[in-house]
C-alpha cells in the first residue's frame, strides 16, 4: 500500500517541533566548561567558556592552546547547570581519563574557548588542510636535498598560523639543524619537528582498519599500549601477521580489550591431558576452545570399530573422573580382555 505525504500536516508538526526546540534551547544555560578534541593528534582538553552562546557536542570551536588559535570540536561538557542531557561531571571525566592512561592520556587545561567557529573560520581551516599536502611535499624535498634519513609523515598548520608542525618518522637520532632553519626562512610561522612513531604515524595517515571501523588510534584511543604476542596466541587461531598486525605495521591494539576476557575463559579450561568425567565416560582432554567453551576429550572406551572415541563437550558437562587412572589398552592389534584373537592360529 502506497504512503501519501500529508504536506499540511507535515507542515503543521515541523511548526509544533520547532517551537518545541527554540523552548528547551532557551532553558539551556550556556556551558562553563567544554571539553575539546583539537589537533592532528586529537589532544583533548577541558577549556573555560565565557560567551553566551550554547553550543552543542560536535559543534567546531575555535580555541586558545599553547600553540596558538586552533580549530577544535566540542566532546562534551562538564557543567552541571548546561542542561545539555550529554553532559558528565568533571568527577566522571577525570575518572574516564585515569582508567584510559592516566598520566599518558594527552589532557590538557592550559587554553580557554574564544568562540563557535563561524563560516569564515571554518573556510580558513579547510584552506589550510588543503595545504598541507603542499607543506609536506615541501619538506620532503628538503629532507631528500640534506640527505637526511627521516621521513616526513604530515604538515599541522593551525587557524592562527602561530606554529607549523612537521612530523617525522626515523629510527637513528637525526641533526634537524639545518632543516629546521630552511624550513623556518619559507615559513612565518613558528616551525616544530616532532618525531613520531609507525603507530603514531597510523593515527597521523591511516582511515579504516580491516574489521571495517575507522582506526582505533585515530577515533579514541589515545594511549598505545604494548601488546604481546601472548594475547595473539589467546585469541587468533592463526599468527599470519597479515590477520593480527594493524596498520602500523604493529600486533593490532583491539587484542587488548578482549584480553581479560580471554584470560578468564581459558581458566575455565581444563588442561591438556587431564582426566576428566563426561556424561559418556571418563577421558583425556585433547584440546580446547576457548570462545565456545567446549573441550575435545578422547574417552576410555573405545568406539565400534575399535579405535579410541573423541567427544567434544562443554565445560559445563564435565565432572570428576570416577577412575583415577585409564584402564590399560592392548597393543594395536591385540584383542581386549575376554576376546578371542582372530585369524590362523601359530
Amino acid at each position: 500500500m502506497p504512503i501519501h505525504p500529508l504536506p499540511q500536516f507535515e507542515a503543521d508538526l515541523k511548526e509544533h517541533l520547532a517551537a518545541e526546540d527554540k523552548a528547551v534551547y532557551d532553558a539551556l544555560r550556556p556551558p562553563k566548561t567544554i571539553v575539546v578534541r583539537f589537533g592532528r593528534m586529537y589532544l583533548v582538553g577541558e577549556f573555560p567558556y565565557s560567551g553566551s552562546e550554547k553550543p552543542g557536542c560536535g559543534s567546531k570551536l575555535v580555541v586558545r592552546t599553547w600553540r596558538g588559535t586552533e580549530m577544535g570540536e566540542m566532546l562534551t561538557s562538564t557543567c552541571p547547570n548546561s542542561g545539555c542531557s550529554k553532559s558528565v561531571s568533571r568527577k566522571e571525566m577525570l575518572s574516564y581519563i585515569q582508567n584510559s592512561g592516566g598520566r599518558d592520556y594527552p589532557f590538557f587545561t592550559d587554553g580557554r574557548v574564544l568562540r563557535i567557529a563561524t563560516k569564515a573560520d571554518m573556510d580558513e581551516q579547510a584552506r589550510l588542510e588543503q595545504s598541507a599536502h603542499a607543506l609536506r611535499l615541501e619538506a620532503r624535498s628538503i629532507v631528500e636535498s640534506l640527505r637526511l634519513p627521516m621521513r616526513i609523515v604530515e604538515a599541522e598548520p593551525i587557524l592562527g598560523q602561530e606554529t607549523l608542525t612537521f612530523f617525522y618518522l626515523s629510527e637513528d637520532r637525526v641533526d634537524l639543524g639545518e632543516l629546521h632553519r630552511e624550513l623556518s626562512r619559507r615559513h612565518r610561522s613558528l616551525v616544530e619537528l616532532r618525531q613520531v612513531g609507525s603507530r603514531d604515524e597510523a593515527r597521523l595517515t591511516a582511515d579504516y582498519e580491516k574489521c571495517g571501523q575507522y582506526c582505533c588510534c585515530k577515533n579514541f584511543l589515545k594511549v598505545l599500549k604494548p601488546i604481546s604476542m601472548k594475547s595473539a596466541k589467546v585469541q587468533k587461531a592463526t599468527l599470519d601477521p597479515l590477520k593480527i598486525s594493524g596498520r602500523c605495521g604493529r600486533l593490532m591494539c583491539c587484542l587488548r580489550y578482549e584480553d581479560e576476557t580471554y584470560e578468564e575463559l581459558r581458566k575455565r579450561l581444563p588442561r591438556k591431558k587431564s582426566r576428566v568425567g563426561t556424561p559418556e565416560g571418563d577421558g583425556i582432554v585433547i584440546d580446547g576452545q576457548i570462545l565456545t567453551q567446549l573441550v575435545l576429550v578422547e574417552l576410555d572406551a573405545l568406539g565400534t570399530d575399535g579405535r579410541p572415541k573423541q567427544v567434544a563437550i562443554s565445560v559445563e558437562d564435565l565432572t570428576e573422573p570416577v577412575a583415577a587412572q585409564a584402564p590399560a589398552r592392548p597393543a594395536p592389534g591385540m584383542p581386549m580382555p575376554g576376546q578371542r584373537r582372530s585369524g590362523p592360529g601359530p
